[in-house]
């Protein structure tokens, strides 16, 4: 059944549907250079998760070099395959020289693949380990081992294509099997790509290059920590001011962020307050400094080379104190903000600054926040930009109640939709 998947980026697009489960856990995507990194960005953008390699070489059988007697890999892992050694009768003398050879070539892809980005730490973390297909299984297993070696919480094998008993012969390198199909008629991989072509080394590089990743945003002198996402030909970045006691790891802002994520929006979910300044409850309640901060990493975002927002408009969205925050940014002349969101914001602490917003501004909150809904009335009365109110019924502030995130989520999208694709 040649040409289920289009090529491999298909092919990534339709596996990452099936994990869609793990949106909002800590992920950490690895592509099996070369042919399972461009399947893998796919899943890493999809899970607005960073990707990293792990670099695995088969040890093919000398006679028939597509047939794998086992696999290597980086930090030594070895793997063999007894039932192909015994039937293709390879010579210990022979195994020891080929997994000698691709040990230097393990060293020396990473290398090449790292040379501008460290490792992506694993401990922790779910390790998400992408190939285009699988055959034999043998790169597959050492891949996972390699990934629980280095500390991974629960290791995730994913692919788009795999022959019948597939899992017989992964059981217990990974917590989780993912297949998008089986076939009875498996001969080999390549069969189900209409597009096969072979992946280049300078594509798994770019490959890493576009998928999503911490980074280091810089307000003045103050570096920040932060996590940027933007999907290709985002129209729009939308960055996150978070409320008091939260930040980039909040499970709420990541639900929102995926979101946007689906709907071709990029994000920047970033740490106002680096770890020392945060034990300070001043700092948390600072808007002015909040507001600055925002207002300088958008600055940095702007001029950033290579992250795809020279071209795109910026929103804010905001939660708690965050909402304030965002407004008095949004508030300052020539500030780059194409619409605001506030989602169960306090908009009232920068209610001296609110006629001075020009951008499009949503408030959102919950049916049940008695107080802020009332606060939001007031402050709402005060903006002379377009603006609206809507209210999530059932929802209390931290709209926790059964699909009250996703509602606000989506009005959310909506209007950066609206307001940021026309600029």
């Amino acid at each position: 059944m040649p040409g289920i998947f289009a090529d491999r980026a298909d092919a990534g697009r339709r596996l990452a549907t099936l994990l869609a489960h793990l949106r909002g856990e800590p992920v950490a995507v690895l592509g099996l250079p070369r042919g399972g990194v461009p399947v893998a960005l796919e899943v890493a953008l999809a899970l607005a998760a960073p990707l990293d390699v792990i670099v695995v070489r088969k040890l093919g059988v000398p006679a028939q070099p597509e047939l794998a007697m086992g696999a290597i890999g980086e930090d030594g892992v070895f793997v063999l395959n007894p039932e192909v050694l015994r039937q293709a009768g390879v010579p210990d003398a022979v195994v020891a020289a080929t997994r000698d050879r691709e040990q230097a070539e393990v060293a020396a892809r990473a290398a090449r693949y790292r040379v501008s980005r460290p490792r992506e730490p694993l401990a922790g973390r779910v390790a998400v380990v992408v190939d285009d297909g699988i055959a034999t299984g043998a790169t597959a297993r050492a891949a996972c081992q390699i990934a629980r070696a280095q500390g991974a919480v629960r290791v995730v094998l994913a692919v788009p294509v795999a022959p019948p008993g597939w899992e017989t012969r992964i059981a217990g390198a990974a917590d989780e099997l993912v297949c998008a199909h089986v076939e009875p008629g498996f001969m080999s991989v390549g069969q189900f790509y209409a597009d096969f072509t072979q992946t280049t080394d300078d594509e798994v590089v770019a490959c890493l290059a576009r998928a999503p990743g911490e980074v280091a945003p810089v307000a003045g002198e103050t570096r920040l920590a932060g996590y940027l996402t933007v999907p290709r030909n985002a129209p729009g970045i939308v960055l996150f001011a978070h409320g008091s006691g939260s930040g980039r790891h909040s499970p709420r802002n990541r639900y929102v962020a995926g979101v946007l994520h689906d709907a071709g929006l990029g994000t920047l979910l970033f740490d106002l307050l680096t770890i020392e300044e945060e034990p300070d409850r001043a700092n948390v309640f600072d808007i002015g400094l909040l507001a600055r901060r925002l207002t300088a990493v958008t600055g940095w975002l702007c001029a950033l080379p290579g992250s795809g927002a020279a071209g795109a408009a910026v929103g804010y969205f905001g939660a708690s104190t965050g909402a304030a925050a965002a407004l008095c940014a949004a508030a300052e002349p020539g500030a780059r903000v194409a619409a605001v969101v506030s989602r169960g914001g306090r908009p009232d602490l920068a209610a001296d600054r609110l006629a001075e917003v020009t951008a499009p501004t949503l408030l959102i909150v919950g049916g049940e926040d008695h107080v802020v809904l009332d606060l939001n009335r007031q402050a709402q009365a005060k903006l002379r930009c377009e603006n609206r109110l809507e209210v999530v019924p059932g929802a209390t502030h931290l709209f926790e109640e059964p699909g009250t995130l996703a509602a606000a989520a989506a009005l959310a999208r909506d209007w950066f939709l609206a307001h940021l694709g026309d600029t």
